[in-house]
C-alpha cells in the first residue's frame, strides 16, 4: 500500500472572506467539473456531498470532518468513488495574500496500492488546480442577507406597575412580533444594545433588565420562574406585541426556556446562548441566594 501527498497552492485576487464564502458552503456546486450535487447524511449525523462530475457517471461522496470560519479552513474525507482508494483526508485553507487578494491551499493525503497511487494523484491534483482557478469568479451560494436600516435611536422605556421593569427599546415598525433580549446573572440591558441596532431594522426589538438589575425593581418577595413570565408578557402587552423571538444568555436562556414551556402560543422564536434547567429544579431561596452571591465580589 502506498501513500503519497498532493499539495497545490495558488493566487486568487478576491479578498479572504469573499473566498471563503464559497469554500465554506460544503455542497455548493462553484467547482468548474461538477455537473450535479445534493446534501447527504452520515450514520452519525455528519455532512456528507454526493456529486458527479463531467464526462462520467461516478457519484462520488466525501464527508466533512472539520470547518473553521475564524481560520478559514475546511477538511474533508472520502468515502465512495474513487476506484481501490484505500484513505482520502483533504483540507483547503484560505489566508490573506502579503501582496492583496488570497492564497489558496488545497492538500489530500492518499493511500492506494503502489499500481494506482500516481493516477490518483495526479487525477487530485488537476481537480485542485481546476478549483483553484475557479476561485477567482466563483459566486457564493450564500444569500446575502437584507441591509436592513440602523435605528435612529434606542429609548429608554419604564413600566410602572409594581415591580418596576425598565427596557430599552427600538422604534415600532408596525409589526406585531417583538424580539426581546434577556441577559444573564451580572449583566444587564445594556449589553443588547449592539444586537438591538442590528435587529431593530427587522423587527421592533426590547432589552429588559430582570428583576433587581439596572433600572427594574426587585419584587417584595423572591421571584420565581412564573413571575419573570409574567414580566414578559407585560413587556408583550405594553409593546403590542402578539408574538416574541425570545433570545436568552445563560439565566435569560432558563428564563426564556421556561416562557416558551408555558405560553408557547406567544413564541415566534428561541434563540438560546449558554443556558442550562438546572434553576427549574431549584427553591425561590436557592435562586435568591445564588443570585445575590453573583452580585458580590
Amino acid at each position: 500500500m502506498g501513500r503519497d501527498v498532493v499539495e497545490v497552492r495558488g493566487h486568487v485576487p478576491r479578498d479572504p472572506d469573499a473566498i471563503w464564502s464559497v469554500i465554506s458552503d460544503f455542497c455548493g456546486a462553484w467547482h468548474p467539473w461538477v455537473t450535479a450535487i445534493h446534501e447527504e447524511r452520515g450514520a452519525a449525523g455528519a455532512q456528507v456531498r454526493a456529486f458527479t462530475v463531467s464526462v462520467e457517471d461516478t457519484v462520488y461522496r466525501e464527508q466533512l470532518t472539520y470547518v473553521s470560519d475564524s481560520d478559514r479552513v475546511l477538511g474533508y474525507t472520502h468515502l465512495e468513488g474513487i476506484r481501490e482508494c484505500e484513505a482520502f483526508d483533504a483540507c483547503i485553507a484560505v489566508t490573506p495574500a502579503e501582496t492583496g487578494g488570497s492564497d489558496v491551499s488545497w492538500t489530500a493525503t492518499i493511500r492506494a496500492p503502489a499500481a494506482r497511487l500516481a493516477a490518483i494523484c495526479e487525477g487530485t491534483k488537476a481537480v485542485y488546480e481546476a478549483g483553484i482557478a475557479a476561485l477567482a469568479t466563483a459566486a457564493s451560494s450564500q444569500t446575502k442577507g437584507a441591509d436592513f436600516p440602523t435605528p435612529t435611536s434606542i429609548e429608554t422605556l419604564f413600566l410602572d406597575d409594581l415591580p418596576r421593569l425598565c427596557l430599552s427599546v427600538t422604534p415600532d415598525l408596525g409589526g406585531d412580533r417583538l424580539c426581546l433580549f434577556l441577559h444573564g446573572i451580572g449583566g444587564g440591558r445594556s449589553n443588547w444594545h449592539p444586537q438591538l441596532h442590528a435587529a431593530g431594522g427587522a423587527m421592533r426589538a426590547a432589552a429588559l433588565d430582570l428583576r433587581g438589575y439596572g433600572g427594574s425593581a426587585l419584587a417584595p418577595r423572591p421571584s420565581t420562574v412564573d413571575d419573570y413570565c409574567a414580566d414578559i408578557l407585560r413587556v408583550a402587552d405594553r409593546l403590542r406585541a402578539a408574538r416574541l423571538v425570545l433570545v436568552g444568555l445563560s439565566y435569560g436562556s432558563w428564563v426564556a426556556t421556561s416562557f416558551a414551556m408555558r405560553h408557547s402560543d406567544r413564541l415566534a422564536g428561541l434563540v438560546l446562548s449558554g443556558g442550562c434547567t438546572g434553576m427549574s429544579e431549584a427553591g425561590p431561596e436557592e435562586r435568591e441566594a445564588f443570585r445575590v452571591s453573583r452580585e458580590v465580589p
